[in-house]
């Protein structure tokens, strides 16, 4: 079998976003060679001013230099523009090489993206991660990882610099389970942020709420995390786009509609921050679905 990826190894590293830096980060301090890229001049420049790196003169040459390619980007389409454009990284890898796939995307399109890499004697290992910027500072990320096994073992030296791994199965599996993850964290928010309503409508002050919520059953990642970090100061900044969280849902949902299982939920839930997003913006924080909520007929907003 192929050797592991450990340092001083070359990794490619495309997506340098409010997560795909502090990620890459970490893997230049535990003495990785990066060669970073980004569609975005400004966070590529602030990543190469603050962390020794190389900047990819193009996608094509990023991949001749390195055995390992992680790719961060918003979805599996702009995943596939960086790969298989004419000039994009594809072009440069050679047989024996891995790509590792930390964005979210559509489980049904990575499995044929591993079909087509697969013909190139290119394995594709889809590795999405959940815990957002916080924990992606801290290195404790949940990595989901899909693929053939022998390519995860090869690439756990580097995801074990960023967070536990978790083998989930085949090719897509991955990118799956973080979709269904992100539809059960969507859930939570919405229905915390309904109940703090009506907790503070009756009269409830929301710290005294949250705090017995957080010794009761119906503690969650929102009250435990996002309403006190996020939420009750107002200042809406985790970090998450809304927009990135719809996009998981609507992948979520339509995952659940190929299969056949019940998703009564999941489609309300969908279309709840599909609606969000129209009003408030792709780019606005995930947790702003509160502001959506108050917003609303009904709302202690609206007294």
């Amino acid at each position: 079998m192929p050797e592991e990826f450990l340092p001083p190894a070359r990794i490619g590293f495309v997506g340098l976003g409010n997560m795909g830096a502090p990620m890459a980060r970490h893997l230049v301090t535990a003495g990785y060679q990066l060669v970073a890229a980004d569609a975005n001049p400004a966070a590529l420049e602030r990543f190469c001013s603050t962390a020794p790196c190389e900047r990819a003169r193009s996608l094509t040459e990023l991949g001749q230099s390195c055995r390992l390619v992680i790719t961060m980007l918003p979805d599996g389409a702009a995943v596939r523009q960086v790969l298989l454009a004419g000039d994009g990284v594809v072009a440069g890898l050679s047989a024996g090489c891995v790509v590792l796939d930390m964005s979210s995307a559509e489980p049904v399109g990575t499995r044929e993206l591993g079909r087509k890499l697969a013909l190139a004697g290119i394995a594709l290992v889809d590795a999405p991660v959940s815990g957002g910027v916080k924990r992606a500072v801290e290195g404790t990320l949940a990595i989901m990882a899909g693929g053939e096994p022998a390519a995860i073992a090869r690439c756990r030296p580097v995801l074990a610099k960023l967070g536990q791994v978790f083998c989930t199965g085949v090719g897509g599996s991955g990118h799956a389970v973080k979709a269904l993850n992100n539809y059960l964290s969507a859930v939570a928010l919405a229905a915390t942020a309904e109940a703090m309503m009506a907790g503070e409508r009756f009269g409830i002050e929301p710290p005294v709420m949250l705090e017995i919520l957080n010794h009761s059953t119906g503690r969650n990642s929102a009250t435990e995390q996002k309403y006190p970090a996020f939420v009750l100061p107002r200042s809406f900044n985790s970090g998450f786009a809304l927009g990135l969280m719809a996009k998981d849902l609507a992948i979520a949902r339509d995952l659940a509609a190929s299969l056949g299982t019940p998703s009564a939920l999941l489609r309300e839930c969908a279309e709840l921050w599909r609606r969000a997003e129209r009003l408030l913006g792709a780019s606005a924080d995930n947790t702003e679905l509160v502001r959506y909520l108050e917003s609303l007929p009904g709302s202690s907003a609206d007294e």
